[in-house]
């Protein structure tokens, strides 16, 4: 199932699943609302409806009901009869985490689960989650062997606080469980409230943030079983991790007293670009030659849409045509960032988009995709998409 050189042969993926909160943020209604707010300066106002209108967002989603524009007496981020953002305590953020990350992450599983051809929630033995935007114990892993039903003895990781790249840690550890145990059926659910922590500020950092975060869950389910005939997987060919020179200080997450904070600088775009070329390579590179392509033989792609910006970047360092930043960039327009599970998002679309011209299965096709992190962190995966 695997070679010397690192290439893992038969595991894939086999269905992903989205879920997202029904309360809609659309991208006009927010940047008025944070530019109205009594404590922005005018040039942070000026910002605003810079970095606002320039996020090729449309809409995103929120667990935050406050924001559907309805009065509450409870109301703990919005108060819709004065129109300000609130300013909750961690401890209060966390406890709204816990309260609804529960059901989302369990919607996003319960359907990957019955997408999944030739399996169901028996056979499933193990359990990744991934999250970075709240904490609780026992937490989502518990959550979901608890909610599905799952045996007792399911294995269970969970994956905190890496950030946008956290699904690929998750694929990896699933590739590895499937290498040792060929007959496991992985779950990697990556479920993220980035709305929880928007506050007004007059901060360049916060006002990006405010801009870009959603809330959202994806699932995957894993397998080196063999799948049943004419369905569609994603094989799982190689993974890559690699720091770039000079970015730590440019993306980070910490922990507030007022929520937590996101440090994203102006300039991840610049050091994504300068660096991604040379971040990729060894992705290929892993592949034995006889395998590995040319950037121009991929014909897919799922880059993390970290913003506007990163995706004209990479696009611009990697000579990708607008057909093949579609994805990336309808799931910005369409979700925002929902950090860990972005990339999910858009892997769904070229796992389910029609294969088949005719009656005739279409050939394998291969599909890159990447984030980007704390670190600052580059993870990326090399997928073959085909008909069994």
């Amino acid at each position: 199932m695997s070679t010397p050189d690192g290439h893992t042969r038969g595991v894939s993926v086999r269905s992903i699943a989205t879920a997202v909160p029904p309360t809609v943020l659309e991208q006009d209604r927010v940047r008025d609302l944070f530019a109205s707010q009594a404590d922005v300066t005018r040039a942070a106002r000026r910002l605003i409806g810079a970095v606002f209108d320039a996020s090729a967002i449309e809409r995103r989603h929120t667990v935050m009901s406050d924001f559907a524009g309805t009065t509450s007496a409870a109301a703990d981020f919005y108060d819709a009869n004065s129109q300000t953002i609130l300013t909750p305590s961690t401890g209060t953020r966390n406890a709204v985490y816990t309260r609804e990350v529960q059901p989302l992450l369990t919607r996003a599983a319960a359907n990957a689960i019955d997408q999944a051809p030739g399996l169901d929630r028996s056979d499933i033995t193990h359990v990744v989650t991934v999250s970075c935007t709240g904490f609780f114990a026992p937490g989502p892993d518990y959550v979901l062997v608890r909610d599905l039903g799952l045996h007792p003895s399911t294995r269970r990781l969970h994956i905190g606080f890496m950030g946008c790249y956290g699904a690929f840690p998750a694929l990896r550890a699933a590739v590895s469980t499937c290498v040792a145990e060929p007959n496991a059926v992985v779950l990697i659910v990556c479920v993220e409230l980035c709305t929880l922590h928007v506050r007004s500020a007059n901060d360049p950092d916060t006002i990006v943030a405010s801009s870009v975060f959603a809330d959202g869950a994806a699932a995957a389910v894993v397998s080196a079983r063999t799948a049943p005939a004419g369905s569609t997987v994603l094989d799982i060919d190689a993974q890559e991790t690699a720091l770039t020179d000079g970015g730590e200080a440019d993306m980070a997450w910490t922990i507030g007293d007022l929520g937590f904070e996101m440090v994203l600088s102006r300039y991840v775009p610049r050091i994504i670009e300068d660096q991604i070329v040379d971040a990729l390579l060894p992705l290929v590179g892993r592949l034995p030659q006889s395998a590995a392509p040319a950037w121009s033989d991929i014909e897919r792609w799922a880059v993390h849409p970290g913003g506007r910006a990163i995706l004209d970047r990479v696009q611009h360092a990697l000579a990708l045509t607008d057909e093949q930043m579609a994805p990336s960039r309808a799931v910005l327009r369409d979700y925002g960032n929902m950090s860990s599970a972005t990339v999910l998002f858009i892997l769904r679309q070229h796992l389910e988009v029609d294969g088949r011209t005719a009656g005739v299965p279409s050939g394998p096709e291969r599909v890159a995709a990447m984030a980007f992190g704390p670190g600052l962190t580059v993870e990326s995966a090399l997928f073959t998409r085909r008909v069994v």
